[in-house]
């Protein structure tokens, strides 16, 4: 579904990817972990038409989309759900939700997509008039994958999902990206937390400085002496 072929990406003068390549085939969640710094985020905004790469080229489902701004590629069925989940503080939740339908077929279906996002989310619906700014930050999260959910992607990319939520949160998110493959959508899932992305992926790939140090079946991951030893503290 998805390939990155070689790609490199640069802030300026600055190189923050070298030679990346990574697939996400359909029906998969696939992790990519990494430190603070290690160009997780760099991936996925250049994936996402947000940075443009400097060598190397995206393809989805076969065509390539590294020349396309990032609403063309939302229309393409990509979603990114960004960290800290950037929602419009001053919109309500159901105005917010509303943005993420602006893709002509997502818009032709909003009435039952709005449906979908409520089941999966009940507490957006009972706070459907209340401004994004007061929720809570699982809340906020919530309403931050129910807007890409509205745009009717086939991928879903998820940066930092769990980045500033309390442990049973996190747990509850980590839960709700498995609910979402289960209904047929394919996941890219950046994290920090190592040990339960490597738990629900299919496979991952360790990125480090801006390269791909390591990739494999999550299994094998949870096995290895240097994941352990660098990632779980083991």
């Amino acid at each position: 579904m998805l390939e990155v072929r070689n790609v490199d990406t640069r802030y300026g003068k600055i190189q923050a990817l070298w030679d990346i390549c990574l697939e996400v085939n359909q029906s998969e969640i696939v992790a990519l972990v990494g430190a603070n710094g290690a160009g997780k985020t760099t991936l996925v905004d250049t994936i996402s038409g947000l940075l443009q790469p400097a060598a190397g080229s995206v393809l989805f489902q076969g065509e390539r989309i590294d020349c396309l701004p990032s609403h063309v590629i939302v229309g393409l069925g990509i979603s990114h759900v960004p960290q800290g989940g950037k929602v419009f503080p001053d919109m309500n939740v159901r105005e917010n939700l509303e943005m993420g339908s602006y893709p002509i077929n997502a818009w032709k279906q909003k009435t039952e997509t709005f449906e979908q996002v409520f089941q999966l989310f009940p507490r957006l619906q009972e706070r459907q008039k209340q401004l994004a700014r007061t929720l809570s930050g699982g809340e906020h999260q919530m309403l931050a994958i129910g807007r890409a959910l509205m745009s009717k992607p086939t991928l879903c990319i998820f940066d930092e999902p769990s980045y500033g939520l309390a442990p049973l949160l996190v747990k509850e998110m980590f839960r709700i990206i498995q609910n979402l493959r289960e209904q047929g959508i394919t996941i890219l899932l950046i994290e920090q937390n190592v040990r339960q992305s490597l738990e629900i992926a299919d496979r991952a790939y360790v990125l480090e400085n801006g390269r791909v140090n390591l990739q494999g079946a999550c299994d094998e991951l949870l096995q290895s002496d240097y994941v352990r030893k660098a990632y779980l503290g083991l």
